[in-house]
């Protein structure tokens, strides 16, 4: 079901039962997969693959060229899972740098106003409120929720589970299963509700607990830190990943408040 306002590219590909509405402009090399529904004035700039089942609701911008000096027309893309809903006005880019992407996974929710930037990766079961702005390569886990008119600076990594507060300034990483909020943003503990609702365990969430004192409230440098909580904690796969996000952060991770 195609409008007889939009406007498609002879070389884009579209899935049999989608619905594109009125006044829509699918660019060149785009392919959007089953069950997606495209709904008036959203523009899919250029190769751009959409899975099964989005809805993008109105007035999206999707696939454009990104938003950095450095871009110099190479070829770059942008690749987006199934099950998204991405409410009004929202800007996804392609990436920057000749091969690149940037990738959106499956069965997230981003709300209006929202931006994601050049070669962000954006895992599963994401909830972005209103106003978010990634900026460049930022890195989103899984189950994450970022509040609204929350920011990320580009290249900072938010662990999953994390929380981040509405109206936050993220400037260093948000390690996983954390609280955080602020400006700029900082630590305030476990998110246990968040965790308690996936079923991770009351034991679990003790250890995890035990680490982020250690990691992050004792004083210590990380890599005594680290040192530490592998050899005071039970290795869960929960505490692993969180111990191996702190080894790889770049940016440094967010303090933690008192």
């Amino acid at each position: 079901m195609i409008h007889s306002t939009a406007i498609v590219d002879k070389s884009a590909i579209l899935a049999d039962n989608i619905e594109v509405g009125p006044y829509c402009l699918i660019g060149p090399g785009v392919k959007i997969g089953s069950g997606t529904k495209i709904g008036p004035h959203c523009v899919v700039h250029k190769d751009t693959t959409i899975g099964k089942n989005n809805k993008f609701v109105a007035f999206c911008s999707v696939g454009a060229d990104p938003q950095d000096l450095k871009y110099k027309g190479e070829n770059a893309y942008l690749e987006i899972g199934d099950n998204n809903i991405i409410r009004e006005y929202v800007t996804i880019n392609r990436a920057t740098g000749d091969g690149n992407k940037t990738i959106i996974g499956s069965n997230n929710l981003f709300m209006a106003s929202c931006h994601v930037a050049h070669n962000c990766k954006v895992s599963n079961n994401v909830i972005i409120a209103n106003s978010v702005l990634l900026g460049g390569y930022v890195m989103v886990e899984e189950h994450v929720v970022m509040g609204g008119m929350s920011g990320a600076h580009q290249f900072c990594r938010i662990g999953r589970f994390a929380i981040v507060g509405g109206c936050s300034k993220v400037v260093q990483d948000i390690p996983p299963y954390s609280m955080c909020d602020g400006n700029p943003a900082k630590i305030y503990g476990l998110n246990k509700i968040g965790l308690g609702r996936v079923g991770i365990s009351d034991e679990t969430q003790f250890l995890l607990k035990k680490a982020f004192k250690i990691l992050f409230a004792e004083g210590l440098l990380i890599p005594n830190a680290i040192k530490k909580a592998e050899s005071e904690i039970e290795q869960r796969e929960e505490i692993k990943h969180l111990i191996d996000f702190v080894k790889l952060s770049e940016r440094g991770v967010a303090r933690w408040t008192k």
